[in-house]
């Protein structure tokens, strides 16, 4: 089975880039072929053409809550998911019509995605970390990523400390604009 594991932000927006700080750590804990890792800061139909041929979607990102406390991490399932910051846009289409366009289409959809979504606190300020509180949820969510892959070929003894080493050396897709 080919599995996405996706996180979604901008790495520069403080909170806002959870997602892809959780993706990086479960890049670092996981070496098995059929798992890919990626990053994105795009939703709609740019985050559909990232789904093509994959079996299972694990997506990571930023949630913000009435009453949501900072560093709360919540498994979710795209029916869950009304509006949201990356997965959907006024110039795009929101993600669940992203979902049922590509099924409507015919195209290779995954049959199984699963959301991990992290509360945030500041996803706006101009900064290239997290706040205290989500920090010390990325191993959290990495965590239920690794579980949601069946934790494939998990590498352990990486920690979260290791992600940020990585962090920037990563590929990031990008539409070019702040989310």
């Amino acid at each position: 089975m080919k599995t996405l594991v996706i996180g979604i932000g901008n790495s520069v927006l403080c909170d806002d880039g959870v997602g892809i700080r959780v993706a990086a750590e479960v890049a670092n804990r996981i070496s098995d072929p059929s798992i890919t890792v990626e990053e994105a800061c795009h939703g709609g139909l740019l985050l559909l053409e990232a789904f093509l041929g994959y079996d299972h979607v694990v997506l990571i990102d930023a949630i913000q809550t009435e009453g949501g406390t900072p560093g709360q991490v919540y498994e979710l399932q795209p029916g869950q998911i009304s509006s949201a910051r990356h997965l959907s846009s006024p110039h795009q289409v929101d993600f669940a019509t992203a979902l049922d366009l590509g099924k409507a289409l015919g195209l290779s959809m995954p049959s199984s995605i699963d959301i991990i979504a992290v509360e945030a606190e500041d996803v706006t300020s101009f900064r290239d970390r997290c706040t205290p509180e989500v920090e010390r949820a990325i191993p959290v969510a990495a965590e239920m990523a690794l579980r949601k892959c069946g934790r494939c070929n998990v590498i352990e003894g990486n920690t979260a400390q290791g992600t940020r080493d990585t962090l920037h050396g990563r590929k990031t897709a990008s539409n070019g604009l702040f989310p």
